[in-house]
């Protein structure tokens, strides 16, 4: 059985050492935050950030559920369509609760902005969102995540979670997509 090679290579971009650090630098801000939380409700932007939030989750030292929200606007597609649609919505209910939307990268902005503004309109008491990676270059909208693991350059990246066409999420690190 002959496996077929994708016609790229991946660089490796930020190392699983800096991520699983710069994940703890994070979780100790998001305590600080929400010390005294009766129970933080994660939101996770499926698919992608669902490695992100895993390891978020045991580095917290908080009352935490996690639930998660499917928004697509990328398809297997490198660009953003623009248009997000919700695929799959949440659980539970998050009025008067403590919510923080964890997402894997912030490009053009609309993902997230949409997913917050549909979940702003739920009421919970405070709406916070933190992003692994954010592309300051490519936004479209002016959103701006509470918490960011790393800014990055204007560049395809899979790894931790993230994909291309569902290839490559099983990467420990955050790698550059260099056709060939």
């Amino acid at each position: 059985m002959s496996e077929t090679r994708p016609p790229y290579v991946i660089d490796e971009m930020i190392s699983a050492k800096a991520i699983a650090a710069r994940v703890e630098a994070l979780a100790k801000d998001i305590h600080e935050e929400f010390a005294g939380t009766e129970q933080l409700v994660l939101v996770g932007l499926l698919r992608g950030s669902f490695v992100f939030i895993a390891d978020l989750v045991r580095e917290l030292d908080l009352p935490v559920e996690v639930d998660f929200i499917e928004a697509s606007s990328y398809g297997n597609a490198m660009e953003s369509s623009r248009e997000v649609r919700i695929l799959k919505d949440l659980r539970s209910g998050i009025e008067g609760r403590d919510v923080l939307v964890v997402e894997d990268i912030v490009d053009t902005g609309h993902t997230l902005t949409h997913v917050v503004g549909m979940l702003k309109s739920r009421t919970p008491a405070r709406l916070k969102t933190i992003a692994l990676l954010d592309k300051p270059t490519r936004r479209e909208v002016d959103f701006r995540a509470d918490w960011t693991g790393f800014s990055i350059p204007d560049e395809f990246v899979v790894g931790y979670g993230i994909d291309y066409a569902q290839r490559d999420r099983n990467l420990p690190f955050i790698g550059k997509v260099r056709f060939t």
